[in-house]
């Protein structure tokens, strides 16, 4: 039996975060960005494994590097936002 999970992620740069998690995916996971208007976003990544603790593990391993890249994302806006 597979095991998947769906992760929400509402972001102010979906696409920026999205395309820095996407390198990490394995071929059981597939991200995608979701728009509800102009302004905010969410990344929807998609996971599936044959067992629990597998996917616990990717999990667990998706959702650091997702928080890092939300935080690069919003530094880097901080920044060029004050800079210019």
């Amino acid at each position: 039996m597979t095991r998947t999970a769906t992760v929400r992620t509402d972001v102010a740069d979906p696409e920026v975060v999205a395309r820095s998690v996407r390198p990490d995916n394995t071929t059981e996971m597939e991200t995608r960005v979701e728009r509800d208007g102009a302004d905010d976003g969410t990344v929807v990544t998609r996971i599936e494994r044959d067992d629990t603790a597998g996917l616990a593990s990717t999990l667990d391993d998706y959702v650091v590097n997702v928080t890092v890249a939300t935080e690069v994302a919003q530094h880097a806006e901080r920044h060029t936002t004050t800079q210019s």
